[in-house]
């Protein structure tokens, strides 16, 4: 066989696998086969997306949740960090809310701590309180109601107790226990509601995180799950026990990983040790959560000014046609090839999210005009082009459904697939 008929052959294999952006879809075949049918099922499609800004922000997941709640109906919120755990949190759908009298722990950032001996779950955020009356709250937005809500919480020697409501529903929960671990409470309402809270009884108290639904008819939950600044190693300063706690409450039928700009901005980024990082991480999630279908998605186009990060392991960055100042961080291209390979060689799916966006160098592109799809920074999305994206994802998994299930979606493109932020 000569060498250029095996290439041809690799690339023939290659494009087969790949449907659109969206890589080895077959991988996917137990979660598509549910959400074909999620519309007025016995429960939900529960998707749950770990990642960075990109999944903090809710530009992009949060019109993902749009399109797919309007097709297969609306089963609510799912899981969120507790209360508001940062400056400028922002939700869709749903409006937090926190009294005076909480800590907050967190993976990353000003809220993470090294000497802490807090434990994180899914979230990456945790809220503790010692005082009595301390209260965080869940109202529903645009008369969405639910009536279901689960909290998450540390238990053992010395934790003290919350209540919560959800409507008219009451209880009061004791996390006490002679040992350290972690407990998810379900509080199931009479009825449809719009508010929920947990209040401290006595402390001390540390939320990890709650989830809102609706029990009935079916539909797709999606909750977005990501801390600003991440890099998925920073996920391993979760702790098993709350992750595996919370996974068997939340029940996802997809985890979808959503990291790779901040690993592509770090200074002095190292693939090999990358790549050996991202092995051991997805490694370590799937033994949390095995046999759950996962969706690796692979760094999206970025740019930067800065000389020091347009230069790194690999040589130099080349410009950009037109760009001026602005190109790909050196490190970029390692990231997104790496992510592909690991994907492939843990046999999950992946959605090639920098390709489907047209390649290298198009975020400069994508940061012009009237109505930009990208913010200034060349990194961030605007409310547009997180719809775009999520647009664009949606469009790949409608295909791969097609093709793997046999079940076409019913489209209505008014409704399945806004162009802008709701």
């Amino acid at each position: 066989m000569s060498a250029l008929f095996a290439l041809a052959l690799a690339q023939a294999a290659t494009a087969q696998s790949c449907i659109g952006g969206l890589c080895d879809a077959e991988r996917l075949r137990p979660f598509l086969e549910k959400l074909s049918t999620a519309r007025g099922a016995p429960e939900p499609v529960r998707i749950l997306q770990i990642g960075d800004s990109h999944t903090a922000g809710d530009q992009i997941t949060g019109s993902w949740r749009t399109a797919l709640q309007a097709r297969y109906g609306r089963a609510g919120r799912g899981a969120l960090p507790p209360g508001r755990p940062y400056a400028g949190y922002l939700t869709r759908d749903i409006t937090a809310g926190q009294s005076m009298g909480w800590s907050v722990n967190g993976i990353f950032g000003a809220a993470y701590s090294s000497s802490s001996n807090i434990r994180l779950g899914l979230s990456g955020y945790s809220l503790t309180s010692e005082q009595p009356g301390a209260t965080l709250t869940l109202s529903a937005d645009s008369g969405r109601t639910f009536d279901r809500l689960t909290v998450c919480a540390l238990s053992g020697p010395g934790q003290g107790s919350l209540q919560l409501s959800l409507g008219a529903a009451v209880v009061s929960w004791s996390l006490a226990g002679a040992e350290a671990g972690s407990r998810c409470r379900t509080l199931d309402g009479n009825g449809e509601a719009t508010i929920a809270s947990a209040t401290v009884i006595g402390g001390p108290v540390t939320i990890t995180s709650w989830s809102t639904e609706r029990q009935s008819g079916g539909g797709v939950i999606l909750s977005n799950l990501g801390t600003v600044g991440a890099q998925f190693m920073h996920f391993g300063r979760t702790d098993d026990r709350v992750v595996a706690t919370e996974l068997a409450a939340y029940r996802p039928d997809l985890i979808v990983v959503a990291y790779g700009t901040n690993e592509a901005f770090r200074p002095g980024f190292s693939a090999s040790v990358y790549e050996a990082s991202l092995r051991s991480d997805l490694t370590r999630l799937r033994r949390l959560a095995p046999g759950v279908p996962m969706l690796l998605v692979v760094a999206p186009d970025s740019a930067t000014k800065l000389p020091a990060l347009q230069t790194g392991e690999s040589g130099t960055s080349s410009p950009c046609a037109g760009s001026g100042e602005w190109r790909p961080t050196a490190a970029l291209s390692s990231v997104q090839a790496i992510q592909r390979r690991q994907a492939k060689a843990f046999g999950i799916a992946y959605w090639d999210w920098g390709q489907r966006m047209g390649g290298r160098c198009v975020a400069d592109g994508w940061t012009q005009g009237t109505s930009p799809l990208m913010r200034g920074d060349h990194v961030h999305f605007t409310s547009r082009g997180g719809a775009e994206i999520a647009r664009l994802l949606q469009a790949d998994l409608d295909a791969a459904m097609t093709r793997i299930v046999g079940t076409a979606p019913s489209v209505d493109p008014a409704t399945a697939y806004p162009t802008t932020a709701r």
